[in-house]
């Protein structure tokens, strides 16, 4: 029988329909390979120092040479010309000396400018690396790099790169939590995105302005219906949106928006708990300071307590002003170290009164540091401008060698010298520390597979304790 329906085919048919069907095979191996990929955890590779990351983030970049690297030959070379290409400015008066004294504290006698007197006081627990550098000396494209390893906005922070990797350590909350006390932060959502990875690992931002508890989770709390008729109503909404799921081969985006309905009803028991900072006593609020970032660090607390896997805290001080001081340095850093340095001091400390410290990893920072040299010639309004080239980072607990010191800068503070630590080695030695291989925290897209180090990164395995 020949025609349409017939039923006996030649080898040639034969060999066409096998490799079509052969192809479809392999098409849905790989998709079903994707999907798997996008929906289980790798989890640890191997047993991890730190559970939980506070990212204390000092956007605008502080001055290294006047808080952790001191350097005493800028005195000897104050008012001359830095040399090299790249650092010629005719409107620079030359190298600045720090007006800050440093000293050597704690047990170990790492020295600590004297505009950081809180954090002199916990420096045992710290560790301090003193040759960082970055790629770009602007803003927009090093904060980019600090945080997603990549100065374009098109790759996951590395805070979704931990939420994908681990999973997240509580049902009540997101595992990835953004505290910043204005929407103008530079680049914004960008820096905590979770760009190709599944949208579940995306950050969950809060504006802290306005520390009231139904301000800073609106919308949450379900005023018309009780617990056991919404927990009715979600149940028969999942039952359907399972079956929806099922129809669109598990898409991701779906499911993230399933997983993410179930959060928020559970948050507005456990949220309205979590994010009132009012529960803490009068000692604790002012051992922590008053201030939007003093909040936000106590926030940050009583996050990872209850089990947020990663916090990020912008730093902004009462005026809206960030640590970028191209103009009246000296008065400027010192206003932005009494913020950050008490309620920074204050979170180490209570961390470690309460037995948290020892597997959280607190991070202090910028994108990058300010320069050796003055950025003006009027004495009256000199500033520090950008520097990538060197700069410091401190680290505390998380399973991290307390009271040292990491790699050093050239005796005047504008290159990396020793042990020098790109930020891709930063993010490496930060995932290691998380139980990760960063060569093997990969996420397959677009063809290839991506991970936060990109092809590059180092682990500082001297830091690690």
């Amino acid at each position: 029988m020949t025609g349409p329906y017939s039923t006996e085919i030649n080898r040639r048919e034969m060999l066409r329909r096998c490799t079509a069907g052969f192809g479809t095979l392999g098409l849905a191996g790989m998709l079903a390979r994707e999907q798997a990929r996008a929906f289980t955890m790798p989890g640890p590779h191997f047993a991890p120092k730190a559970k939980r990351v506070i990212f204390l983030f000092m956007n605008g970049g502080p001055s290294h040479v006047d808080t952790f690297d001191p350097k005493p030959a800028l005195k000897e070379y104050e008012n001359k010309q830095p040399t090299g290409k790249i650092y010629k400015n005719p409107n620079s008066s030359g190298f600045m000396p720090s007006p800050f004294e440093f000293k050597r504290h704690g047990q170990s006698g790492v020295e600590v400018s004297e505009s950081l007197p809180y954090i002199s006081q916990v420096i045992d627990d710290c560790c301090v690396i003193r040759s960082m550098y970055t790629d770009v000396p602007n803003h927009e494209p090093a904060l980019l790099q600090m945080h997603t390893g990549n100065v374009q906005p098109i790759r996951p922070s590395i805070g979704s790169w931990l939420q994908y990797g681990l999973g997240s350590l509580n049902d009540n909350l997101p595992g990835y939590v953004v505290l910043r006390p204005t929407n103008k932060i530079v680049v914004g959502p960008a820096l905590w995105s979770n760009s190709f990875l599944p949208a579940q690992h995306q950050a969950t931002s809060v504006i802290t302005a306005d520390m009231k508890v139904d301000k800073l989770v609106a919308n949450v709390r379900n005023t018309s219906l009780t617990n056991r008729e919404q927990r009715q109503q979600l149940n028969l909404l999942n039952r359907l949106n399972q079956l929806h799921l099922a129809k669109r081969n598990n898409d991701l985006e779906l499911n993230a928006q399933i997983k993410a309905m179930e959060t928020a009803y559970r948050m507005q028991f456990e949220a309205m708990h979590t994010f009132d900072i009012e529960k803490e006593n009068a000692t604790t609020r002012e051992k922590y300071g008053r201030t939007p970032f003093a909040n936000s660090c106590l926030l940050a607390r009583r996050l990872v307590e209850s089990g947020v896997r990663y916090v990020g805290v912008y730093y902004v001080n009462n005026g809206n002003q960030p640590w970028d001081t191209h103009k009246k340095h000296n008065e400027g850093h010192t206003k932005l170290c009494r913020d950050s340095d008490q309620a920074t001091a204050a979170l180490i400390s209570d961390l470690k009164e309460r037995g948290l410290l020892e597997d959280t990893l607190v991070i202090w920072g910028g994108e990058f540091g300010r320069t050796p040299y003055a950025q003006q010639k009027n004495k009256k309004d000199v500033g520090r401008d950008h520097h990538n080239t060197a700069f410091s980072m401190m680290l505390a607990g998380g399973g991290v060698k307390g009271g040292t010191t990491y790699g050093t800068s050239d005796e005047l503070g504008m290159h990396a010298q020793k042990n020098r630590m790109h930020v891709h080695d930063l993010h490496a030695t930060i995932l290691h520390l998380m139980g990760i291989d960063h060569e093997k925290l990969t996420f397959r897209w677009s063809g290839r597979d991506f991970r936060l180090t990109d092809v590059h990164g180092k682990i500082a395995h001297d830091i690690v304790a």
